[in-house]
Parts: C-alpha cells; sequence; structure tokens
C-alpha cells in the first residue's frame, strides 16, 4: 500500500472520494511507514487510534453519500511548533515536555491552529507531530530534545532545519505533504537537502494563529510536497485571512494550481551575483546552473540583478530574529505551561531561572541572551535600531530587482547536506547555512524550494538533493508555482532518496 504515498494528492483525494480505496487504508499505509521508518526520528507525537478514527469517520460519510473535502484522506504531518488538540505540542523542547525521553507526554493545546483546522475541514488525517530544532532555533533539527532527525538519502547527515521532521517525513513517503514555519529558511532550507518541494508564503498569506511565536515579523507556515502540484493545493486550503490574526491579509486567493499549468515563454528570471559567489560548493553550482538553463531554454529570459545588502543579511537577521525571541519566550516560565523546576524556599525569581535553565537548550539560551543583549538600554540604538535599518535597505534591494525582473532564482544552501555534528559546535558557521534564505524572510517575500538534478554518487558519497531557489514579490505566488512547475516538467519529477535505512 505504500505506493499511495507516492501519488500526486490530488489523485489520492481523488480515488478517497470516489471509493477506490478508503481513508483507512491510507491512514494504515502512513502508520506503518511511520514505524518503518522510525529509525530518522521524523515524529516526535502519533496515535494510531485517532488517526483511524478519523479515517473511518471520512469512510462513513463517503458511503453515505456525502461530500468529501480537497484532501480527503490525505495524510498530513505537522510541525510540533504548530498547535494541535489531539498531539501534545512541545516545539522539540523540555521546556514543554515534563517526560523528556516520552514521546508521549507533553503541553496539550486547548484548540487547533487556524491551519490545522483548516486541513481538517478539508478531510486531511492528522498523522502526528514532527521533529523539530528547538524553538526553531538551527538549521539542522540537531538541537531538539528529542535528538536529531536523519536525512534519508544519508542517514549521516543532517536533512537541514528547522523543520527537518517535516522535509524527512514527505522525503521519506511517510506522509505525501507536510506543514512547517519558516523563520529565516527553516521550509526552503530542509526541503532542498531532502529533495523535496517548501513554500514559504508571503507574510501574511497564511494564519500563524496556533503558531509558537519565534520571530514574528519573520515567521510563515507554509507546506512541503514531494510534487508542486500537491503544495500548491495544500496552500490554496491553509491560505486566506483570519480573525484571531491581525498580520493577515485579506487579499484573495489565487489558484495556485491553475498557476502550474502556465507557460514560462517571457518570464524574466534574475540572477543574482550575490548568491553564487565565494563559498558556493561547486556541485550545488552545477546544478542550480543546469536547472537555470533549462529555464532558459524553455522560453524563460535570464537578467542579472543585484542585492547589495545580502552581504548583510546574517548579522540583521540575528539581531531582528533573536531581540523577537527574547520577548516571545518570556512566557515559558514555569509557571503557565510545561516543565517547573520546585526551589523550596525560594522566591519566584529563583522558579523562574531554574525552569528556564533546565528547559532551554543551549542554542536557545544562546538566542535569548543575544535578543536580551540588544533590546537592552544603551545598545538598542547600536543594534536593534541600525539591524532595523538595514532590514529596509535589503528590501528596497529587492523592491528593485522586482522592477526587472518577475522572478529570482539561485541555491537554497551554500552546501551539500552536512556531516551530523559537523557545526553542532559552531553556532557561526551553522548560521551561515542559511545566507541564501534569510533575505526573503527579511523582505516578507514568498519563496520556494523545488530540487534541482541531485549529486552523482561517488565512492566517498551517495547520490544528494540539491535545492533550487525561486524569489517572488510579495503576494506572487502563482508565479512561484509557475516556474517551479515548469522545472518540474523539464526533469522529468523529483526523484525519491537514493538510499534510506
Amino acid at each position: 500500500m505504500r505506493q499511495l504515498l507516492e501519488i500526486p494528492i490530488s489523485e489520492l483525494a481523488e480515488r478517497v472520494r470516489q471509493g477506490e480505496v478508503t481513508a483507512e487504508a491510507v491512514a494504515t499505509a502512513s502508520l506503518e511507514a511511520i514505524a518503518n521508518r522510525s529509525s530518522l526520528n521524523a515524529f516526535v507525537h502519533e496515535s494510531h487510534e485517532s488517526v483511524l478514527d478519523a479515517a473511518r469517520s471520512i469512510d462513513k460519510r463517503r458511503a453515505r453519500g456525502e461530500p468529501l473535502g480537497k484532501l480527503a484522506g490525505v495524510p498530513v504531518a505537522i510541525k510540533d511548533a504548530i498547535c494541535t488538540l489531539d498531539f501534545p505540542t512541545t516545539c522539540g523542547s523540555r521546556i514543554l515536555c515534563r517526560a523528556t525521553k516520552s514521546k508521549s507526554q507533553g503541553w496539550r493545546s486547548p484548540f487547533d491552529a487556524t491551519v490545522v483546522e483548516r486541513l481538517r475541514v478539508q478531510d486531511a488525517l492528522i498523522m502526528g507531530k514532527t521533529n523539530m530544532d528547538e524553538f526553531a532555533m538551527g538549521s539542522s533539527t540537531e538541537t531538539s530534545a528529542y535528538g536529531p532527525t536523519l536525512n534519508p538519502w544519508d542517514p549521516s547527515r543532517i536533512p537541514g532545519g528547522s523543520s527537518g521532521g517535516s522535509a524527512v517525513a514527505v522525503a521519506a513517503r511517510i506522509t505525501p505533504v507536510s506543514l512547517g514555519s519558516d523563520t529565516g529558511g527553516s521550509i526552503r532550507q530542509p526541503a532542498g537537502l531532502c529533495g523535496v518541494v517548501g513554500v514559504r508564503p508571503s507574510y501574511g498569506r497564511v494564519s500563524r494563529y496556533g503558531l509558537v511565536a519565534f520571530g514574528s515579523s519573520l515567521e510563515q507556515i507554509g507546506p512541503f510536497a514531494n510534487d508542486t502540484r500537491s503544495a500548491a493545493r495544500v496552500l490554496n486550503v491553509i491560505a486566506g485571512h483570519d480573525c484571531h490574526d491581525s498580520t493577515t491579509a485579506v487579499n484573495s486567493i489565487p489558484n495556485f494550481e491553475g498557476a502550474c499549468d502556465r507557460g514560462v515563454a517571457g518570464i524574466r528570471l534574475g540572477i543574482p551575483e550575490e548568491y553564487f559567489g565565494e563559498g558556493l560548493d561547486s556541485d550545488v553550482r552545477s546544478q542550480v546552473n543546469e536547472a537555470i538553463s533549462a529555464l532558459e531554454d524553455a522560453g524563460c529570459e535570464l537578467k542579472k540583478v543585484h542585492l547589495p545588502h545580502t552581504a548583510y543579511g546574517v548579522a540583521t537577521y540575528y539581531i531582528v530574529a533573536t531581540a523577537e525571541a527574547s520577548s516571545n519566550l518570556a512566557r515559558f516560565d514555569g509557571v503557565r505551561f510545561g516543565l517547573r523546576v520546585e526551589c523550596p524556599g525560594s522566591d519566584l525569581k529563583e522558579l523562574y531561572g531554574a525552569t528556564r535553565d533546565a528547559g532551554f537548550g543551549r542554542e536557545v539560551k544562546r538566542r535569548i541572551l543575544l535578543g536580551t543583549y540588544v533590546l537592552s538600554a544603551g545598545y538598542y540604538d547600536a543594534y536593534y535600531k541600525k539591524a532595523q535599518q538595514v532590514r529596509t535597505l535589503i528590501r528596497r534591494d529587492f523592491e528593485q530587482a522586482f522592477n526587472e525582473v518577475d522572478a529570482i532564482v539561485a541555491p537554497i544552501s551554500p552546501t551539500l547536506p552536512f556531516a551530523l555534528g559537523q557545526h553542532v559546535n559552531d553556532p557561526l558557521a551553522m548560521y551561515l547555512s542559511d545566507v541564501y534564505t534569510l533575505p526573503c524572510n527579511l523582505a516578507g517575500l514568498c519563496g520556494i524550494s523545488v530540487p534541482a538534478r541531485p549529486t552523482s554518487a561517488t565512492s566517498e558519497r551517495p547520490s544528494l538533493p540539491v535545492g533550487l531557489q525561486i524569489l517572488g514579490r510579495p503576494f506572487d505566488e502563482e508565479t512561484l508555482f509557475t516556474v517551479a512547475s515548469a522545472w518540474e516538467k523539464l526533469c522529468g519529477g523529483f526523484p525519491a532518496p537514493s538510499v534510506a535505512p
């Protein structure tokens, strides 16, 4: 039954609606895949009973002749930072999970996130919660309290982060689609390093109600999928204004699936020189350039563009994001949520300190301290205010570029997936792995990662995925899907991992 998880979700949902396959059979196939691929550590919370109950309910409704939704019987994995009623939400952190060695215990939300509600309305099956860097702070899914997630192309390598579990769930054919969140590249980067499609919608396109906050001015929820059209369908389901999230736009929602059928003749693609400079792996450069050349042959017009403030993107991001994290994570104090370290005879301040020290991992502590520092008296103007000014310059770079082109194409990551543990003690090297994804978030753009052709296997390593990044103007996801779908057709679809445990 595993082949059910490998077909586009439009076809899978139609088979369920027509009664050619039951939702229970699809759910069972996905649950078996979760068990069989458990060594990848993609899932941290799952429940056979709730999933099968939901699937049987869908089958009963179909038998009664009731109409089913756009995602009827489609298994979906949810990042552990997105609230769900029927699974814990622990953000990969000890501070939200009292029993750190148990995946079944943890803080439970009293509500579903808006995106989860919208998936359920369209009859999707919520399979469970996926592993992530703690509070989405990381680029390798190694900072999770549940241990690292492994890349199915080569289990000795990282899958990217922070939404590594969601990317691996799709790449390993455990679920055909999943949701992640992207604050500085946390959907696009793991999608690129795992060989799947990952979409970061424009800021305001998708409700963040029910997403545990990290960097509120930067993050968006978006889908992973094995093909472009499936990602487009999920985005159509979850996008739109939400009264619970004042940052959501009231813009109408285009037909993203329809955009996958358009031609690319005449579309102007910008090639940013700053994204192809020193530090870019030769294999990554070669595979990305091959995809760009193929798009040119298909009718796209190529034009060089300049994004001169890209060099300041990492520094700017790690001031803005850590400042927001410092504020957002103040709520985890040992009183209202999760872990509480009792300190008999001590005062409230000591309770806070003991709980946060025990509950937060090293990377989260590092970012809270940095964010508190840049917001403190005497340093606010020198760091935070200056970073916001540079953020404006980065946004203006993109605005000027989009006066000349319709989309920008570039690599997702400067390197191939690196070895587990390689950068875990080198924060700067880890931060630099997101150098090509951070500017999109600072500017509020939309972006998509689609697989370029994977590298050839060598005696030293297996074939590895390479991500092609396409960036668009705010609220122009249609162009992204058009270009990405054209490349998917040109390369004949995106391959599954060549190596798996």
